[in-house]
């Protein structure tokens, strides 16, 4: 994987949904960390920074064992005030969903929008709309 590439940190506790994004946001050309976790998610998060992978994009679940995705973004946000969040979640639409947006992601995506659409969405925030194909 070519050093310039964008990296991307996957926080999501279920390894079938973990899969589904590699997969699908494999052919991006971009570098996926994952996080099953939210104690790793914030560890994992300071050990890319500290390293000199800053993530472009965050991937946050809400539901997670040890921390949830609402406490995970509140901390990543303190470690990095220009940490770029997107929720991915079936709790869209919900307070949960708010409270993420209001620890600093910048946007929630429901899990019902499939994985096309994912993939499409993460496309735009890391490269802008105009794609060459």
């Amino acid at each position: 994987m070519l050093s310039n590439s964008p990296i991307i940190l996957v926080v999501e506790d279920d390894e079938f949904i973990q899969d589904l994004i590699a997969r699908y946001l494999s052919s991006l050309g971009v570098e996926i960390y994952f996080a099953s976790d939210g104690i790793e998610g914030v560890r994992k998060y300071e050990e890319l920074m500290e390293s000199g992978k800053r993530p472009d994009i965050v991937i946050m679940d809400i539901g997670l064992p040890f921390k949830d995705g609402i406490e995970v973004t509140r901390e990543i946000m303190k470690i990095d005030r220009d940490a770029v969040i997107y929720g991915f979640t079936a709790f869209y639409g919900t307070e949960k969903a708010e409270a993420l947006l209001n620890e600093g992601a910048k946007a929630v995506i429901p899990r019902s929008v499939g994985f096309e659409k994912f993939r499409e969405i993460i496309r735009e925030a890391l490269f802008g709309k105009a794609i060459i194909h």
